[in-house]
C-alpha cells in the first residue's frame, strides 16, 4: 500500500524580511533578516511550511549557504514518510551537521505537513502537555541609552513587563542603560543577554552590579564565550543570579556537558541553532537534570516562531519565553496561525501551524 505521508516534493527559496529597527547585539547587527522559507509536499496533498533563519554573526550560517545545502538535505527527505520524521531527522543531522537552520527549515515543514495531514495542530504532535496562552518577553537591542528608553516605554505601554537587555559591549553603560529603563518601567522584570560579548571579569562585574542595585534581574544569558564553561561555572559559584546558556548548547552533547559540569540554571533552546528534533531531546535531558528551560529564536517570522510556540505547548516545562522576534518585524509574510495580544501568545485552532504564505515564491529551488 502506498503511504499517504510519503515526501514527493520540497521546495526552498530566499526571502527577506525588513525589520522595524536595527536589531544591535554583542556580536553583530542586522537591518535586514535574509531567511528561506520551505515547502514540504506529501503524496496525499497535505504540506507544510517551515523557515531557515540563519543569523552569521551568532551561527556562522547565512542564506547563500542554506540554499547550497539544501539541495542534498530535501533528497535526503524524497520518499520517506513524515511518520518517521525522528528517522528522518537524523539522517538530515548526518548530511547538514553543520547547518542546523538547514535542518530546522526541513524539519518545521515536514512536522507541519504531518499535522496537516493528521488533522491536528503541531502542539498536539508532542502531546500537548501546557496548553494555554503565556506572555513573551520583548527584545530591546543595544543602542543609545535613551533611544533605548524610549523603545521601552513605547513597548511598556504596550502591556510588556519583561525586557530582554541585550548587553556585552560596555559594562558600566550596559549597567546604567538597564538601570534607566528599569526606573522608566516600574515594576517590570529583566533578563540580560550579552550573547558572549563580555569577559569572566566583565561578567561578574555586570552581575554584582545587578545584586549591589537590587535590580529585578530574572536571567543572565550567555555571559562569557561559547566555549568557556568554566566561566559560567565560576560565575554561577560567585553570583545569586540564574545563569542560562544560550549559543553554549547548540547540540545534546553540548547540553550534556554543561549538565555535567553544573554550569548553569537554565538552558534556552532555539530550534535554528540545533533542529527541531533535537531540541526536544535536550529539553527532555534538561528537565531530567532539574534545569530549567528558556526558548527563544534568532531573526525569523512567525513560522519558525510558530513551530518553537508549538514546543511550549506540546512539550510543557518552559519557564522562559522569548518568542517575540516577529513582533520586530516591519511586516509578516504569513497569515493565519498564532497571534500576539500585547505580550501574551494566543492559541490557533487550525491544523499543523495554522499559516499559509501571504505571497507565493518567484525564484524556487525544488526537489522532487
Amino acid at each position: 500500500m502506498r503511504d499517504p505521508f510519503c515526501i514527493t516534493k520540497i521546495e526552498a527559496w530566499p526571502i527577506a524580511l525588513p525589520l522595524r529597527a536595527p536589531f544591535v547585539v554583542a556580536s553583530g547587527a542586522m537591518t535586514l533578516a535574509h531567511n528561506v522559507f520551505v515547502r514540504v509536499t506529501l503524496r496525499n496533498g497535505a504540506y507544510g511550511i517551515g523557515e531557515m533563519a540563519p543569523f552569521p554573526e551568532i551561527s556562522g550560517e547565512d542564506q547563500a549557504g542554506s540554499l547550497r545545502v539544501f539541495p542534498l538535505a530535501a533528497k535526503v527527505c524524497l520518499g520517506q514518510s513524515v511518520t518517521h520524521f525522528r528517522k528522518v531527522a537524523k539522517q538530515l543531522r548526518e548530511v547538514a551537521w553543520q547547518t542546523p537552520a538547514v535542518r530546522c527549515g526541513i524539519e518545521t515543514a515536514l512536522l507541519d505537513a504531518l499535522c496537516r495531514g493528521m488533522g491536528i495542530p503541531l502542539w498536539g504532535l508532542w502531546g500537548g502537555a501546557d496548553v494555554r496562552r503565556r506572555e513573551t518577553d520583548v527584545t530591546l537591542p543595544i543602542g543609545p541609552r535613551d533611544q533605548v528608553v524610549d523603545t521601552a516605554r513605547a513597548w511598556y505601554a504596550r502591556g510588556f513587563r519583561i525586557f530582554k537587555m541585550k548587553i556585552g559591549l560596555e559594562v558600566d553603560e550596559d549597567i546604567r542603560r538597564i538601570e534607566a529603563v528599569c526606573a522608566a518601567c516600574p515594576h517590570s522584570k529583566f533578563v540580560l543577554d550579552a550573547n558572549e560579548g563580555f569577559s569572566l571579569e566583565q561578567a561578574s562585574e555586570c552581575m554584582k552590579a545587578m545584586e549591589r542595585l537590587r535590580l529585578p534581574v530574572m536571567v543572565f544569558e550567555q555571559p562569557v564565550a561559547r566555549e568557556d564553561v568554566e566561566g559560567f561555572v565560576a560565575l554561577r559559584r560567585s553570583g545569586t543570579i540564574p545563569l542560562a546558556a544560550d549559543e553554549s548548547v547548540r547540540s545534546v552533547e553540548d547540553a550534556r556537558q554543561l549538565i555535567e559540569r553544573q554550569a548553569v540554571d537554565v538552558l534556552n533552546l532555539k530550534i535554528t541553532k540545533c533542529g527541531v528534533v533535537e531540541s526536544m531531546d535536550i529539553a527532555g535531558m534538561a528537565r531530567a537534570s532539574g534545569l530549567r528551560l528558556m526558548i527563544g529564536g534568532m531573526v525569523e517570522s512567525r513560522v519558525a516562531m510558530g513551530c518553537s510556540w508549538s514546543l511550549v505547548l506540546g512539550l510543557g516545562g518552559f519557564e522562559f519565553l522569548d518568542l517575540d522576534m516577529p513582533l520586530l518585524l516591519a511586516g509578516d509574510p504569513v497569515q493565519g496561525g498564532y497571534a500576539y495580544e500585547g505580550p501574551v501568545l494566543q492559541l490557533w485552532g487550525g491544523s499543523g501551524l495554522g499559516m499559509e504564505l501571504r505571497e507565493e515564491a518567484s525564484s524556487v529551488i525544488v526537489v522532487e
